[in-house]
């Protein structure tokens, strides 16, 4: 399979040295370190424009932070209050230096003074909400790999909705934490279609950038639409261009599809509504694409359905609040009629509710 697509592979058989060398300099390492920044940085201003986090104006040094999450766990009865106020209003780079002085200053890592102090739903939310973003979807990638916990839409959504620069990251820690790949675990604990289309979208490392190529676009459509037509849904292409192309240039391709074909992707993969792998396969492309309208239906049938999915509620909550929950809250309140926290604080109670209603971005609900 190859994926140079939109530019020849470039040796001295095909040009001369002298195009080459005008080729190394065009591209330089400065050039593409201040593009990968440039790309970053316009990641980090989306995110902050679609968080819902509310950190304080004047936040109080870590070290002080440390010392009042120490005074909660130790007084007489836990401070669960303080322990919300403090770390539910904290952006990741702030929790890490609480980490590291509440370590410093107490010989003991933080989580340990949370596990030995709370429980239940609580518990989880703030544990998975305070480590560092690239452990967190470490550890919920390799407990989704586990016999009793496994989820191959937990993987999809980490493979899916996080940037490339952090899904590498994760890659990274899943690598120290475990001492094996989080591309052999998957394939470890998958099979079949799944195992084909998981393995490379945890493995991807896409373009951000919204450049499009719109001929592309066009004839990426035509193969989407043959290889569908002829119900190979777990072909090699399929899984080629859902798992290389950019954002931008699979919504470019996506559209292409409507316009020539008369139906949306995801509607003529619905020939068979009992295939697992086909509800897989659109819902992977909605997390893709339009990822607030795939978090708002987790969402929605974590609360809505019969007994409350208190991981999933956690999960979108915490990995989304410093990312994509503003636009996520905006789906949900225009497909329930309901704001968002109104439904969690309605389907949760205690402490637990306090925790996600703040990440939400609302004290009270």
């Amino acid at each position: 399979m190859s994926f140079c697509y939109l530019f020849p592979i470039i040796t001295p058989t095909t040009c001369s040295y002298f195009q080459l060398y005008k080729f190394r300099h065009f591209v330089s390492p400065t050039a593409i370190s201040s593009s990968s920044s440039s790309v970053r940085e316009r990641e980090r201003e989306r995110k902050s424009a679609m968080a819902t986090l509310k950190v304080p104006v004047n936040v109080p040094a870590p070290e002080e932070d440390a010392e009042q999450l120490r005074k909660a766990f130790v007084g007489l009865g836990t401070d669960e209050e303080t322990i919300v106020k403090i770390l539910a209003h904290r952006n990741a780079a702030q929790r890490r230096l609480i980490h590291e002085a509440y370590a410093a200053a107490y010989g003991e890592d933080l989580l340990k003074g949370l596990e030995k102090e709370l429980s239940g739903d609580f518990l989880r939310a703030l544990v998975v909400w305070t480590v560092d973003p690239a452990e967190r979807d470490a550890r919920l990638a390799n407990e989704a790999t586990k016999m009793l916990t496994a989820s191959n839409f937990v993987l999809m959504e980490i493979g899916c909705t996080r940037p490339s620069y952090h899904l590498f990251k994760v890659r990274e820690t899943y690598h120290l934490l475990y001492k094996k790949s989080l591309e052999e675990d998957v394939a470890h604990h998958t099979s079949g279609d799944f195992r084909k289309l998981l393995v490379p979208l945890v493995s991807a490392f896409r373009y951000e950038g919204d450049e499009t190529n719109m001929t592309l676009a066009k004839s990426e459509a035509k193969i989407l639409h043959e290889k569908i037509s002829g119900k190979t849904y777990g072909d090699e292409e399929i899984i080629r261009i859902l798992t290389t192309r950019s954002k931008a240039q699979l919504n470019a391709t996506l559209n292409h599809y409507n316009d020539q074909f008369g139906n949306a992707i995801t509607k003529d993969l619905k020939s068979d509504p009992n295939d697992e792998y086909l509800r897989f396969l659109r819902a992977t492309i909605k997390c893709l694409t339009c990822p607030e309208r795939y978090f708002e239906k987790v969402l929605r049938l974590a609360i809505k359905g019969t007994g409350t999915d208190e991981n999933a509620l956690t999960r979108v909550v915490v990995t989304q609040a410093e990312v994509n929950l503003q636009r996520i809250k905006e789906e949900y309140l225009k497909r329930n009629s309901i704001p968002l926290e109104q439904a969690i604080a309605g389907d949760t109670s205690g402490d637990y509710k306090k925790v996600l209603v703040a990440l939400v971005g609302k004290e009270e609900a």
